[in-house]
């Protein structure tokens, strides 16, 4: 019987995959509203639990993509995978008018500037003091800090080890974390209650879903104009890790 059920789930990977992610988020906005009133949001623990899944899912096969290793749930790997990721970032940025887009204006741009250097700045700094010191390492950690999405890009276009690369995946996660969970705690301080701080916000932080958790927390209408900054905000840093950030890394350890 375990067998059949077993094919069965595996056959029909796609849909056993919406059904378990379903699942988790249910789970994990039941727990934000009845643990923490929602200040954690959900989208924050279902991170959480998904990372719990997917160890719990490599100490049990010995395998190295987690919970996908188990063939009932072998689906994730698609469902996971760079295309439905790239459609749900994209999607997420439908919701902003164009006017309240113009409002923006250049201190949505700057935004994008500051952010992208800033947060690359830290994570190669924080690369280097634990021993990180050739530019490929510090530019594909300092590019995870930007996103875990620009840190593998960045890694896998400049010859990165995949240890690199995981540690740059890392590091954005836990900031992707930390937007989530604080933001709420002090977004009445930073005036983060309008369209204009809501995309400048965006453009500061740069995690797509870090930022859409967070803005949820504090106000589900904002989260389309975040997400359209956040979302350049991965595309800059893509440009600009492998590229622009990669020489003068370079350049700057050549010295």
């Amino acid at each position: 019987m375990s067998e059949v059920l077993t094919n069965l789930l595996a056959k029909n990977g796609l849909l056993t995959a919406f059904a378990v992610i379903g699942l988790t988020m249910w789970v994990s906005y039941f727990l934000s509203a009845r643990l923490t009133r929602g200040q954690l949001h959900g989208s924050a623990l279902a991170i959480i639990i998904g990372l719990l899944l997917a160890y719990i899912g490599g100490v049990a096969t010995g395998g190295k993509q987690g919970l996908i290793d188990l063939k009932p749930f072998s689906g994730i790997g698609l469902m996971g995978g760079a295309m439905m990721r790239d459609f749900a970032i994209v999607s997420t940025a439908y919701g902003a008018t164009l006017s309240d887009m113009r409002r923006c204006g250049l201190s949505g741009l700057i935004s994008l500037l500051v952010g992208v250097f800033m947060s690359f700045i830290v994570g190669a700094g924080v690369a280097y003091a634990f021993g990180y010191t050739d530019a490929v390492s510090m530019t594909t950690i300092g590019a995870g800090a930007v996103t875990y999405i620009v840190g593998p890009v960045t890694g896998a276009a400049i010859g990165a080890s995949s240890e690199v690369i995981v540690l740059s995946i890392a590091a954005g996660l836990v900031k992707s974390v930390l937007v989530m969970v604080v933001t709420p705690f002090v977004s009445k301080y930073i005036g983060l209650d309008n369209p204009r701080t809501a995309m400048i916000f965006g453009g500061m932080m740069g995690t797509t879903s870090g930022v859409c958790g967070a803005l949820a927390a504090v106000d589900p209408k904002l989260v389309p104009y975040g997400a359209m900054t956040s979302t350049f905000y991965t595309g800059l840093g893509c440009l600009l890790g492998p590229s622009l950030l990669f020489f003068a890394t370079k350049a700057l350890m050549a010295q």
